[in-house]
Parts: C-alpha cells; structure tokens; sequence
C-alpha cells in the first residue's frame, strides 16, 4: 500500500497501452443501463487517466488515492487539459487523498468506480470487506458501484509467464514475480531505469508491488451482505458472465 512514490512520475509513459477507453466505456454502459450518475467516486484514481475524461465529459468527480504521488502527476495533467469547452466548465473535480477501506466524503454520490485491478492490492479479506462497506455507505439509494479485479487465475499466470521486460527509450523495465500460491497473492519486483531531462544518464530505482487474487463468489457474497441488492459479474470488458477462463472480473453492483 505504501508504492507508487518514483513509480508514479513514470506510470503513465509505461501504462500509455492500458485500454482506458474500454474501462471508461464499460462504466458508461453500466451507467445507462443502471441510471446516469451526475456524481461520480474514482477509488485509486492514480494519475487521473480515468478521472480526468470524465470531468471533460460533464460529470462532477471526486478522484480518491492513497499515494499522494499520483496525485499529484493527476493535478499537473488536469491543470493541462483545455477549459474552453461547456462540457469541462459543466463538470467539476477535487482530489482527495484517503484510503479506499476508510473513504468518506461530506454527501454521498450516486456512483462509484474503481478499475486497474486497484482492489487486487486489497491484501486482506477484512480490507475488502471494509472498502464494499464504506462504498455502500457512501452512495447513495440506487447507487451503482462498479469495479474490477484481476481472476485468481491471472494472478497464476503472470507468475508462469514471468520475466517480463520492456524497453524504451526514457524508461525501461524489469519485472518478476514471486507467487504465494496457498494465499493466491503475487509480489511483483521491479527494476525500472528513468532517463534524466537532458541527460544520456538513466536513474534506477525499484517498486515493490503486491497483489492477491479472490474467490468471485465470495467477493459477490461480501457485496450483497455490505447491503447491495443486485450484483452481476461479467469478464473482461464484455457484458457476459464471468466464468474461470475470464482475466479480468468486473463487478457491478446496485445499492
């Protein structure tokens, strides 16, 4: 929990292939399907990635992140993004940093969102089931909660298919892993090389990051005793039924 510090100057170059439009698009469709929100919660909103089209797009965002870090980088992206359109002046945005398990703003929202596998760093079951209690606490009636996690069975597979190396030109990477098999948790080690402005030199630091993988079903059981009354699981940015071959589950919940 306590990561993303020299990580987060360097996150968006190394995550400019994440599919952010499909997350986006995923959470619309939930909305239209469930009721448009006006206000809206991002749990781990990072550097803003997410966060940010929305506030272009007219809704009024609350982004919530642990690492002051990221932001940070999200404050500095927001200030560069261009405020002569009516949808930017119609929505608004403030950035908080509070922890997911204990989040709480002055009135509740009527929706909240949280994708990236940001729950996966949840590393206790407690920890989840505080962050589904909070966040029924904290939309509200007919809110719509939605977020995703990565199967237990990808937290399996990025230990079989590990190293993992990429390598460009301002910054590069090293990453292993260390698999917890019994507890389905995954400890990702990282050696990332930044290039300094104006220098031939690269710095080099390194980023520990855990993550544990679990039970769908136990996960929908928890949403539905934190008191949310209909909950679906679909796979990998498809409104289809998550079964075990699915990567990534997505949640969406009613309260």
């Amino acid at each position: 929990m306590s990561s993303y510090r020299k990580f987060a100057y360097v996150y968006d170059e190394l995550m400019e292939d994440m599919p952010y439009p499909d997350w986006l698009r995923f959470a619309r469709q939930a909305w239209e399907k469930y009721g448009m929100p006006k206000s809206v919660v991002e749990l781990g909103c990072g550097t803003g990635s997410i966060t940010i089209p929305l506030v272009n797009s007219g809704f009024e965002v609350t982004g919530i992140d642990l690492s002051a870090d990221m932001l940070s980088v999200a404050r500095r992206k927001m200030e560069k993004t261009p405020q002569g359109s009516r949808l930017f002046r119609e929505g608004s945005i403030r950035w908080v940093q509070q922890d997911m398990r204990s989040w709480e703003l002055p009135e509740p929202v009527d929706a909240v969102i949280s994708f990236c596998d940001c729950i996966s760093y949840l590393l206790e079951e407690a920890d989840i089931v505080a962050t589904f209690r909070q966040t029924y606490n904290g939309l509200k009636e007919k809110g719509i909660f939605v977020f995703d996690v990565h199967h237990p069975n990808t937290i399996i597979r990025y230990d079989e298919e590990q190293p993992f190396v990429w390598d460009d030109k301002s910054v590069s990477y090293i990453w292993t892993c260390d698999l917890d098999a019994p507890r389905c948790e995954i400890e990702h080690h990282l050696s990332i090389f930044a290039k300094e402005e104006d220098s031939d030199l690269y710095r080099r630091f390194e980023e520990v990051h855990v993550q544990r993988g679990y039970d769908p079903k136990w996960m929908k059981s928890e949403l539905l005793k934190a008191g949310f009354r209909d909950v679906q699981t679909y796979a990998d940015f498809e409104w289809v039924e998550a079964d075990d071959e699915a990567q990534r589950l997505f949640f969406v919940a009613v309260k």
